[in-house]
């Protein structure tokens, strides 16, 4: 490139009475950097007054790229662009520059008001066919992506093959900063979502603002969300009443019964069971995969927990004592002389309920409900779903789906970290304790 040439040809900036000074894009490209690379540019550059208005560098196995936005005086013959021409050869690595002209610069800098989104894409093996999908969908909603994150952590193809499991227990993870005004956001999100209906992904698309980045209350339900199985069924076929209370729930869900109809008629169908059976139960509740990563790291990060649950305050506290969780709301059982009544105490916990008591919560813990995140998996949770500022349908059936800001149905509970931005090597791994029985949730299929 004849510098010389191009300096003649470059939009100056300022007036006749100040130094001219020229605009560039640098970009680099080389293996992997070299410790001190970057000092050893800006200390070039830092002789010549170079201002840099922007700055971004990536590496993709042992591959760099680094790019630089830098305003230079308009010296005679771009010295600065020369010694660092002369600098990058000396490290073996390639340097471009571009003019970059006043208009463009300043329209570069009006975009930076555009609205913005994080979107999340999960998967447990990232294929180039999703990656096709998504990209497409935003760029037919004039969405531009400024940036790709890898939030997972690297996958070793020995170890997935030497185990046997091939990737059925991998994650992988990806945020995309995007930027632009899309035409209608509800129907991007409808098309990102139902993505998932056809491929083994999920793809979430959150306001890239201030409260995505400082959620601080996670409300979980219990039954199918933090632990994988439906405690009244568990308790019905103890009872020898499981057929009984199917029927129930399956004319609660045709809409014949309503919630709290159809949870007292299962309830009397248990009456007279003593109280050691349920204890049973409760020491081997198999724990969601992922629910105790979770919460261990929320934890760490100054989040409260708390379980909002249509189950029952027995099975939920033992599951708090466990996992450290701060609030249970639920239903308590009704004993007598050592065996269930047959009823509950107080109000039932239906989609109502939970509702409030998130607004409860949040407004006890001083939080805006954005803050708030909410997870569930059945209809009497679309209530807090809608009401979270990040709602979470976990392995839901598509009418929860469609209620929710986000699905997840690829991974674990702790996938929800992705959601926040945390990245695998940034995480805790360790579980809580060792005698939670943690169960892996099978592969999801289409």
């Amino acid at each position: 490139r004849d510098l010389d040439a191009n300096a003649n040809q470059l939009t100056r900036f300022g007036n006749s009475t100040m130094p001219r000074r020229e605009i560039f894009l640098l970009t680099v490209k080389g293996e992997r950097a070299r410790p001190g690379l970057t000092a050893s540019l800006t200390e070039t550059m830092g002789k010549h007054d170079v201002t840099v208005l922007d700055i971004g560098q990536a590496e993709i196995h042992d591959m760099l790229s680094l790019g630089m936005l830098i305003e230079a005086p308009a010296e005679p013959g771009l010295n600065v662009l020369k010694e660092i021409v002369f600098m990058a050869h000396h490290l073996g690595l390639t340097v471009n520059f571009t003019p970059i002209s006043s208009p463009d610069y300043e329209r570069w800098v009006a975009e930076q008001t555009k609205p913005r989104f994080t979107v999340t894409l999960l998967t447990r093996r990232l294929q180039a066919t999703y990656l096709a999908v998504v990209t497409k969908i935003l760029f037919d909603n004039n969405l531009n992506i400024d940036s790709i994150t890898r939030l997972s952590g690297r996958m070793s193809l020995r170890g997935a093959q030497a185990s046997g499991q091939g990737f059925k227990n991998s994650r992988s993870a990806l945020q995309f900063e995007v930027s632009g005004k899309p035409r209608n956001v509800d129907q991007m999100r409808e098309e990102l979502f139902k993505v998932s209906f056809t491929q083994p992904v999920d793809i979430a698309i959150q306001d890239d603002d201030l409260f995505r980045r400082n959620r601080r209350l996670i409300l979980f339900d219990m039954d199918s969300t933090l632990i994988q199985c439906e405690v009244i069924d568990e308790l019905a076929k103890k009872a020898g009443v499981g057929d009984k209370v199917a029927e129930i729930t399956e004319s609660a869900m045709r809409g014949e019964l309503d919630f709290k109809e159809s949870f007292r008629r299962r309830m009397r169908l248990l009456k007279g069971m003593p109280e050691s059976v349920l204890q049973g139960i409760a020491e081997t509740l198999p724990v969601t995969e992922g629910a105790p990563r979770l919460i261990a790291n929320l934890k760490r990060l100054g989040y409260k927990v708390g379980i909002l649950s249509g189950g029952f305050t027995f099975f939920a506290h033992h599951l708090q004592k466990k996992l450290g969780i701060d609030y249970v709301h639920a239903n308590e059982l009704d004993f007598k002389d050592g065996k269930l009544t047959g009823e509950v105490k107080g109000e039932i916990v239906d989609g109502n309920r939970k509702a409030e008591l998130l607004q409860a919560i949040a407004k006890k813990e001083g939080l805006n409900l954005k803050q708030v995140i909410a997870v569930g998996d059945g209809a009497n949770d679309i209530p807090m779903l809608k009401l979270a500022g990040l709602g979470v349908a976990f392995h839901a059936k598509p009418k929860v789906k469609e209620q929710a800001k986000v699905g997840i149905s690829t991974l674990g509970l702790d996938g929800i970290l992705y959601l926040l931005g945390v990245r695998d090597r940034e995480a805790l791994n360790e579980v809580v304790d060792a005698s939670l029985n943690e169960v892996m949730l099978p592969t999801a299929k289409l």
